[in-house]
């Protein structure tokens, strides 16, 4: 197979383009404009629809497929009635480091929004998964996640009571949870993480500001403390556009 000298190592192989040559039109197109976005830069202006159409002599509806998968990708954003140039992605670290301290690690100004703050009987299925007693006060709390205040996930965390009786009294809803219950005295030991794409509900695409459509990246985690008792059961939802995950792998 003929690689192209200047193939990036994490590009689609040979560009995408298949071996027999043949490619649909709008993906030409969405090359051509990805080649772009680069001569523009961030927060730039794309031509319209019409302008694109012309410049590549193509149909309207090739250009609005090409950039619908540029905006699903995250190369693009709406603004208004116009499209610009996507920043960088956020690479968040799978880690037990908060949300906080990744988005703060690349010059971004995190912060969140409080949804609700309640408090019930732990059902069985959380339990179950936990290890936590059925029946047992369990706080959740869920907030809109943002950077720069761009809102950009949904977090639910589910926290027994007993570990944290005055949450609902003493936490600043826009601040660290990691960072509380370091100052409780509780430390994080382990965790389970699992990853999977879904789209959003309704609700939650409403509370992030975003298409149903749009891919979100869940994260579901359960932690324990050093002493291996649980901690803390946590649905993170993340936009796909906005958000890529780093791990470091070691032998």
């Amino acid at each position: 197979m003929d690689y192209p000298n200047d193939q990036a190592p994490g590009a689609p192989v040979r560009s995408g383009i298949p071996e027999h040559g043949r490619i649909p039109k709008y993906y030409a197109v969405k090359a051509r404009i990805a080649a772009l976005l680069e001569e523009l830069g961030e927060d730039s202006v794309i031509p319209t629809e019409r302008d694109l159409a012309e410049r590549y002599d193509v149909a309207r509806e090739t250009v609005r497929q090409a950039v619908r998968e540029l905006v699903l990708e995250g190369r693009l954003r709406r603004r208004g009635r116009g499209t610009v140039v996507a920043g960088p992605k956020l690479a968040q670290p799978l880690s037990l480091a908060s949300y906080t301290e990744g988005v703060r690690r690349q010059g971004r100004e995190p912060g969140r929004t409080l949804v609700t703050l309640d408090r019930f009987p732990c059902p069985e299925a959380l339990a179950a998964e936990t290890g936590l007693t059925r029946g047992e006060p369990v706080w959740h709390l869920e907030r809109v996640l943002l950077a720069d205040d761009e809102r950009v996930g949904l977090e639910s965390t589910y926290v027994a009571v007993e570990r944290v009786p005055r949450l609902g009294d003493d936490f600043d809803p826009d601040s660290s949870f990691y960072a509380y219950l370091e100052g409780q005295g509780i430390v994080f030991g382990d965790a389970d993480e699992r990853i999977e794409t879904v789209l959003a509900t309704p609700r939650e695409a409403l509370l992030i500001g975003t298409p149903p459509a749009l891919p979100m990246l869940l994260i579901h985690r359960v932690s324990r403390d050093t002493e291996g008792r649980p901690l803390e059961r946590v649905r993170s939802l993340y936009r796909g556009d906005r958000f890529s995950f780093t791990a470091h792998l070691q032998g």
